[in-house]
């Protein structure tokens, strides 16, 4: 059986889509299953094990060569996780006799909801992401338990990030600090950065590592937090490929961050984590398994209950003390599992 994944949406979308992957590799061991996903996603495929074949999209007529040849490739089955008029497209081109998409699509576009053939009950608003991604195998016959993402980190990643603790880091145990995001709405005021970063290092022993991606919005906001530092920090802003990353929070003590694609690399490996929450939902996207505390809004403690309908927060409702009692929580004991 051939079957075609769907996944055009971020990176945080991409590493919750693993557990469906897993879950498809190990009930249907012999199928050859095959990838699409957005081409800025592609530093993450050499983590996600149990695909055959991976199909980068770009936009437009220059994923003409793409389209080809999902059209060659004589899929059995395609599983649209993205439901967009991209997805749909790629999905009418494989030509394939199965085609598995939410029955939300119904009622958001009656016209992309032509181009599939099997429907599937479940509301991504209800649910966790990597829920909604398994629920969609179900037509396969396969129900699993949810998980964590799952990741299978290079050992050449890991060499780069050994690197970095020996030459820079050395025997100094560290926390990393992730103030970026593309999405300027998710940030949290530079100088409650500086203030915890200082508290992790004079209250804490730990060496504040400040890790960003390279885009100008997050460039600009890390600027603005190392303006306001007091104490002396090791900066790899812009400087580490995203699997190198992932591969230096095995070594962490704490990740500090807003909702982000560290976020889900630290729930792959197990890493504790702090995590901030404003203008997206901590029920569709927090870390269930491993060990984080999720702050959200005014409440002065992590929260231990999610609901699926929860309006938009500022960030800046997160009190640095919120923060700060977090950061020393996690230290002190692994955080409960939320529910």
């Amino acid at each position: 059986m051939k079957i075609l994944l769907i996944q055009l949406r971020r990176l945080g979308d991409l590493i919750l889509t693993t557990p469906a992957i897993s879950a498809l590799r190990e009930h249907l061991p012999g199928a050859q299953i095959a990838l699409a996903l957005s081409r800025e996603c592609a530093s993450l495929l050499p983590a996600i094990h149990g695909v055959q074949k991976t199909f980068l999209t770009k936009c437009g007529l220059r994923d003409l060569s793409t389209w080809m040849e999902i059209r060659r490739a004589g899929f059995d089955c395609v599983v649209d996780f993205t439901r967009s008029d991209r997805s749909a497209w790629l999905t009418f081109l494989s030509g394939a006799p199965r085609r598995i998409v939410s029955d939300r699509l119904k009622i958001k576009s009656k016209f992309r909801a032509r181009f599939y053939n099997e429907f599937v009950d479940c509301a991504m608003k209800q649910m966790h992401t990597a829920d909604y991604c398994l629920a969609l195998l179900q037509p396969l016959g396969i129900s699993a338990a949810a998980h964590d993402p799952v990741l299978d980190l290079p050992p050449a990643a890991q060499e780069r990030a050994s690197a970095v603790i020996s030459d820079r880091i050395r025997d100094q145990p560290f926390a990393v600090f992730h103030p970026g995001s593309a999405r300027a709405e998710k940030f949290w005021e530079a100088e409650r950065w500086a203030k915890i970063m200082e508290f992790a290092a004079n209250e804490l022993g730990l060496l504040p590592v400040l890790s960003a991606g390279g885009n100008e919005l997050e460039r600009a906001h890390v600027t603005a937090v190392r303006e306001k530092l007091r104490t002396a920090v090791l900066d790899l802003s812009g400087q580490l490929d995203l699997l190198t990353l992932a591969a230096l929070l095995e070594h962490a003590r704490l990740l500090v961050t807003v909702d982000s694609a560290p976020m889900h690399l630290a729930s792959a490996i197990g890493t504790p984590q702090v995590i901030l929450f404003g203008p997206t939902n901590p029920f569709h996207w927090r870390p269930r398994k491993s060990p984080a505390a999720i702050l959200f809004g005014e409440s002065p403690e992590p929260l231990r209950h999610f609901q699926a309908r929860e309006a938009k927060k500022p960030m800046n409702q997160i009190s640095t003390t919120a923060v700060i009692d977090a950061m020393r929580s996690m230290l002190s004991a692994p955080a409960a599992s939320a529910v």
